[in-house]
C-alpha cells in the first residue's frame, strides 16, 4: 500500500455538502477551493469527505444509486457559466420545487446544449473520451438513471417485468427511446468528474490529500445490482432473501438493519473480483486515501433474513477478504487504505487488517468507558492508526461531553491531567498529541459546535446529512489555535 500515512499528519472531516455557499448544499465551486486554502494555511494536509455518490430520498451518502457515479447536486453551476456553456439568466428560470438535485440536473442539461454548440473540438473529444473510458459503468448507469426517472423514482424491482429482468429487446428499445436523456446523464457525470479532478489538482498543489469513504455494501436500488445480478445473493426474480446490517451494539439495542444485498463471494472469486476492482478503480482516481466502511464485513458479514424487521436475528457469514485485499493491493499500489474497524471486532478481523498493514480507527469518544485497557485510550494507540475525536456518526465533541454525568466528566479530565483547556479543544489537542500518524477532527469540533450540529444519528432517518458551516463560525482565534496545535505536535507537512 502507499506511504501517504507513514508520517504525522492532521486532517479535517467535512463532507462537500457541508461547505457554505448559495445553493441548498455545498458544491465543487469557489468555497471548496477556499476550504483547501484554509486547510493548507493551518498545516492540515488531509481533507476527509463522505462518499460522493447519488443518495436516495433520505440523503444518506452510504446508500447510493451507483458505486461509481457522482452526485450531480455537487456540481458547481458557476463553473459551467464561466465556460460560457450556460447563461447566468438561465439559473433564475429554474424551478426548485421538484428538488435541488433535479433542478441542478436541469441546469446541466441546458449547459449540455451550450457545450454541444460552443465547446471546442478538443473539449468535445474530451467528453467522448470520458464516455469511452468510463463505459464499463457509465453505459449501464445512464440507462438505469434514465429509467429510474421515467418510473417516478420507483425501485427497479417494481419496473415492468421486461426491464426489471433486463430482456435484451426491452433494453435496446429503452436505449433508443431515452437516447437524449442518457446523453445528458453522461454529460452530467463528465462535468462532475472534471470538476472534481480540478479540485483534486488544486488540493495537490496545496499539499492536501483527499480522503474518501467507500461503503462496503451497495444499495439494492442501484445500477450495480440491476445490471450485475450475479455479483449479489439474489433469487431468480432478483429479490433478496438476506440483507446486510450489524447486530446490537453501542449505537443500537436492536442492531442496524441496513437492507443492502450481500455479495455472492463464490462468483466474485471465480471472476477474480472484477466488479470490486472496477469499483476501486473509480475511487483510486478520486482519492489519495480511502476508508473501507464496515471493514469487518470483509472477514465476515451479518446476514439477516429479509423478512426480519430488526437486525437481532442474523448470523455471521465468512467473506474472502484476504484474497480481495491482495487483489486490490496488486492492482492499485498507490492507494492508501484505512480500515473502519469499529463495532464487534474479532481476532480474525484484526489479523486481516494487520496482514495488510492497514491503519485502523481510534475514536476518543469511546475511550473513557471501562478501564486502562480500553483500546481507544491514547496510551493504547499505535502509530499505524487514524485517531478521531469523533466521526460523522458521533455527536459533536461538545455535545458528547455535555451529555456525560459528573463522574464521567471527571474521568475524562482526570485522564487528560485536569487540562485547563476547555472542550472540545482539549480533546483535539489529545488527538494531535497521540502517536497515531493521522489525527482527524470533524469541522464541528474545530468550530466548537454543540450536538444540534451533528451530521448523522445512526438508526434514524430524519434530519441527517444536512449540516453546513459558515465562515463566520471560524474565528481567527480558532484558526490560530488549530494552526498552533498542528505545529506543536509535529503534524505540519510543508
Amino acid at each position: 500500500m502507499s506511504n501517504h500515512l507513514n508520517r504525522r499528519r492532521a486532517g479535517i472531516l467535512l463532507h462537500i455538502t457541508s461547505l457554505p455557499g448559495p445553493g441548498q448544499c455545498g458544491d465543487f465551486g469557489e468555497e471548496a477551493y477556499n476550504f483547501v486554502r484554509f486547510l493548507s494555511d493551518a498545516g492540515i494536509s488531509v481533507w476527509q469527505t463522505l462518499p460522493l455518490g447519488i443518495p436516495h430520498g433520505d440523503g444518506s451518502p452510504y446508500q447510493c444509486m451507483s458505486a461509481h457515479a457522482g452526485n450531480p447536486a455537487l456540481i458547481s453551476i458557476e463553473w459551467l457559466e464561466k465556460r460560457g456553456w450556460l447563461q447566468r439568466t438561465e439559473r433564475s428560470e429554474v424551478n426548485y420545487d421538484s428538488g435541488y438535485a433535479i433542478a441542478i440536473s436541469g441546469l446541466v442539461r441546458k449547459a449540455f446544449q451550450g457545450f454541444s454548440e460552443l465547446a471546442s473540438a478538443t473539449e468535445q473529444e474530451d467528453f467522448i473520451g470520458f464516455c469511452t473510458e468510463k463505459a464499463f459503468w457509465l453505459d449501464e448507469f445512464a440507462l438505469f438513471y434514465a429509467l429510474h426517472r421515467e418510473f417516478g423514482g420507483r425501485c427497479w424491482n417494481q419496473w415492468p417485468e421486461p426491464l426489471k429482468q433486463r430482456e435484451s429487446k426491452a433494453i435496446l428499445e429503452a436505449r433508443r427511446r431515452l437516447g437524449p436523456i442518457i446523453e445528458n446523464i453522461k454529460f452530467e457525470q463528465y462535468v462532475f468528474f472534471k470538476q472534481w479532478q480540478e479540485l483534486k489538482l488544486f488540493a495537490e498543489q496545496h499539499d492536501v490529500l483527499l480522503f474518501g469513504d467507500i461503503p462496503i455494501f451497495v444499495s439494492y436500488d442501484s445500477a450495480d445490482v440491476w445490471a450485475n445480478r450475479d455479483v449479489f445473493k439474489l433469487d431468480k426474480d432478483g429479490e433478496m432473501s438476506v440483507v446486510a446490517g450489524v447486530p446490537p451494539d453501542y449505537f443500537s439495542a436492536t442492531g442496524q438493519r441496513w437492507g443492502n444485498p450481500h455479495y455472492d463471494w463464490d462468483y466474485l472469486l471465480k471472476t477474480d473480483f472484477k466488479w470490486w476492482l472496477e469499483r476501486i478503480k473509480t475511487q483510486d482516481e478520486l482519492f489519495d486515501i480511502l476508508r473501507i466502511d464496515h471493514f469487518r464485513g470483509l472477514e465476515s458479514a451479518w446476514e439477516i433474513p429479509a423478512d426480519e424487521d430488526t437486525a437481532i436475528n442474523g448470523q455471521w457469514i465468512a467473506a474472502p477478504g484476504h484474497a480481495l485485499l491482495k487483489a486490490i493491493d496488486q492492482e492499485y499500489p498507490t492507494l492508501s487504505l484505512v480500515a473502519e474497524d469499529l463495532g464487534i471486532i474479532t481476532e480474525e478481523v484484526e489479523a486481516l487488517r494487520d496482514d495488510f498493514k492497514l491503519p485502523g480507527m481510534k475514536i476518543l469518544h469511546f475511550a473513557f468507558g471501562g478501564g486502562a485497557d480500553n483500546p481507544y485510550l491514547p496510551h493504547n494507540c499505535t502509530q499505524n492508526s487514524v485517531i478521531y475525536t469523533g466521526t460523522h456518526d458521533n455527536d459533536t465533541t461538545l455535545g458528547w461531553f455535555n451529555s456525560l454525568n459528573d463522574g464521567e466528566k471527571y474521568r475524562v479530565y482526570e485522564y487528560l491531567g485536569f487540562s485547563r483547556t476547555e472542550m472540545p479543544y482539549t480533546l483535539i489537542g489529545t488527538a494531535f498529541a497521540s502517536v497515531a500518524n493521522l489525527a482527524v477532527v470533524p469541522m464541528q469540533d474545530v468550530l466548537c459546535l454543540g450536538g444540534e450540529h451533528r451530521m448523522n444519528t445512526p438508526g434514524t432517518i430524519e434530519g441527517n446529512w444536512k449540516w453546513r458551516f459558515q465562515w463566520e463560525q471560524l474565528t481567527q482565534e480558532r484558526t490560530d489555535r488549530l494552526k498552533h496545535l498542528v505545529g506543536l505536535f509535529g503534524r505540519r507537512c510543508d
